[in-house]
């Protein structure tokens, strides 16, 4: 099936539906923030009312973006829509538990999603895991649908695809990823303006909790690996959001070929982990083998603690991928 398909039917079902709920994944990063955004106004301009819903909080480099006011925050989807016959669109979930919101079991779904380990587990499916991230899918759609891309939203777009292509480094960025920021930039969006607000606008917080984790730094051959506990979090007053970006400090280390960072859950004796790789390990394959997954060179995944048990599990499973 060819990529214009799946989009002619999307847009059958946007234009023959007069409501939707929009959300993404818990814990959004750029590319689910902006590429909602994005797609609220497509369907803005097709004439359909959109509610936008996330689990959690918006992280704080991403609170500039235009029309940011528009997403709600809810851990129950009726608190936001009453109405059970609305339809939701999920993006960049392999699941309904990936959005972390409760009711959206029985309402009609459609999954738009970018990764290899993306799932059809909805009434209308697309997953394109040759996209550099979902925003080019939303940009698609919107090129199909011949709407116009407004300057805000080739501002969320851009946005999405900078971070969702590790700032144009990841295996994922090639001439059309180029050709694509060309445009959205013609269309209105700020490239340096965008790099202030995503690299350079981080709390005092963030840059601490690095310290932290740097400090932690661990080397084995290709493999590096450091973590952050709760009382780490607590002695600098980090959020979760300020982890954004750890492990791409230890992915940048001469000779290393696969990193991972572990940050341990206030709730439980539990740590998320993100995994990166240049290349030589499939770190998505990696992920889904402990319940995660992501994409080639970026993914995640959660594992049971204590520490030196998920640290050695997650070790030993990257280091049979580089053998």
């Amino acid at each position: 099936m060819t990529p214009e398909a799946p989009i002619a039917t999307l847009l059958e079902a946007f234009r023959s539906t007069p409501r939707f709920i929009l959300t993404s994944h818990a814990r959004p990063d750029g590319d689910a923030i902006g590429s909602v955004l994005a797609l609220a106004e497509i369907l803005d301009q097709l004439g359909c009312q959109t509610d936008i819903i996330l689990a959690d909080p918006i992280p704080f480099i991403y609170r500039t973006l235009p029309n940011i006011e528009r997403i709600h925050h809810a851990p129950w989807v009726s608190d936001i829509v009453a109405d059970p016959g609305v339809s939701a669109i999920l993006l960049e979930c392999d699941s309904i538990e990936r959005t972390g919101l409760l009711g959206l079991e029985d309402r009609c779904l459609i999954n738009i999603d970018h990764h290899a380990s993306g799932r059809h587990f909805a009434y209308l499916n697309w997953i394109d895991e040759h996209a550099c991230a979902v925003a080019a899918m939303v940009y698609r759609i919107a090129i199909a649908a011949k709407i116009e891309i407004t300057p805000s939203m080739a501002t969320c777009l851009y946005t999405a695809i900078l971070s969702d292509t590790g700032s144009f480094t990841y295996s994922s960025t090639n001439a059309e990823t180029f050709a694509l920021a060309h445009d959205l930039t013609a269309r209105g969006a700020n490239p340096s303006q965008i790099a202030r607000d995503v690299y350079f606008s981080n709390p005092a917080s963030k840059i601490r909790l690095l310290g932290t984790a740097l400090s932690n730094l661990q080397t084995d051959g290709p493999l590096a690996w450091t973590w952050v506990t709760n009382q780490d979090m607590d002695t600098v007053g980090a959020e979760a959001e300020d982890c954004e970006g750890v492990v791409n400090y230890l992915i940048s280390i001469d000779g290393v070929e696969s990193a991972v960072f572990l940050r341990e859950l206030p709730s439980a004796s539990q740590f998320r982990l993100s995994i990166r790789s240049k290349g030589k390990i499939d770190v998505a394959q990696v992920a889904e083998t402990f319940g995660g997954g992501g994409h080639r060179s970026a993914s995640g995944c959660t594992l049971d603690g204590p520490l030196d048990i998920a640290t050695d599990r997650i070790l030993a499973q990257l280091r049979t991928g580089l053998c």
